[in-house]
């Protein structure tokens, strides 16, 4: 009789423990948690985006930089590649 009642006990427990499980489980996969999910993620790919142009953008400020710096007091025609004129 005790034995019945543990396991009846038992069952009774796992039943609350995975009928919690259960509603988690619906509740992430609700409309507006999927909304929400997928507004956050949209999120951080903008801010990765913008990350990555502002890193672009400083790569080519300082490459601009480095070729003006080469160029500086070579003649014109020689700059451009251009054959001397006479």
């Amino acid at each position: 009789m005790i034995g019945r009642l543990v396991w009846f006990g038992l069952g009774a427990g796992v039943a609350v423990w995975g009928y919690g499980k259960v509603r988690a489980s619906l509740r992430q996969a609700s409309p507006e948690a999927l909304g929400q999910r997928l507004a956050a993620s949209a999120g951080e790919l903008g801010e990765s985006a913008r990350d990555f142009v502002d890193r672009a953008r400083a790569a080519m400020a300082e490459r601009e930089a480095e070729l003006k710096e080469a160029l500086e007091g070579r003649p014109r025609s020689d700059r451009l590649g251009l054959p001397e004129s006479d």
